[in-house]
């Protein structure tokens, strides 16, 4: 973990109640850490939204109806052609109808929401949605040291770092 820094940010008086609100309800003990979730939130979805071959994580719940013929060995098809980004799976009964099943997935982003796609769209399936995120090392990026033999600007002012 990198060291923690203090900045300041100005807010609206009502933006900053209904957010003291929100966090409380959350359980947040302080908004410094409700404001690093939101930060890690917003870069999540940035990284894996401009990169569609990034590596990431990811859970699919399925609500579906247990009745549907042929419905769970089009599921397990599906999800056997692709093993290579299936982790695990939880199934649930949920009622006499309706079974729930929460498949953990891990890869590459549009292999990812291939196969979701692929899954939601079963006859028979009645809701589903899918959660994406990256893996812990990889919201954060680290600082790239600068490389020997570039040129770049201090202060305004051009500096070179020799080979």
């Amino acid at each position: 973990m990198s060291q923690l820094l203090r900045f300041g940010v100005s807010v609206e008086e009502d933006l900053l109640s209904s957010f003291d609100e929100m966090i409380a309800l959350r359980g947040y003990a302080t908004r410094s850490e409700a404001l690093r979730d939101l930060i890690r939130e917003s870069l999540v979805k940035s990284r894996v939204k401009a990169d569609d071959d990034t590596h990431v994580l990811g859970s699919l719940t399925l609500i579906y109806d247990h009745h549907a013929r042929d419905l769970a060995e089009q599921m397990a098809e599906r999800q056997h052609e692709h093993h290579d980004l299936v982790i695990s799976v939880l199934h649930v009964h949920v009622s006499h109808d309706d079974c729930m099943e929460v498949i953990a997935l891990r890869g590459v982003a549009k292999d990812v929401r291939t196969l979701a796609h692929n899954l939601l769209s079963l006859k028979g399936v009645k809701h589903g949605e899918l959660f994406i995120t990256l893996p812990a090392h990889a919201i954060v990026k680290e600082k790239s040291k600068p490389k020997p033999g570039h040129r770049h600007r201090h202060n305004g002012k051009p500096h070179t770092h020799n080979a």
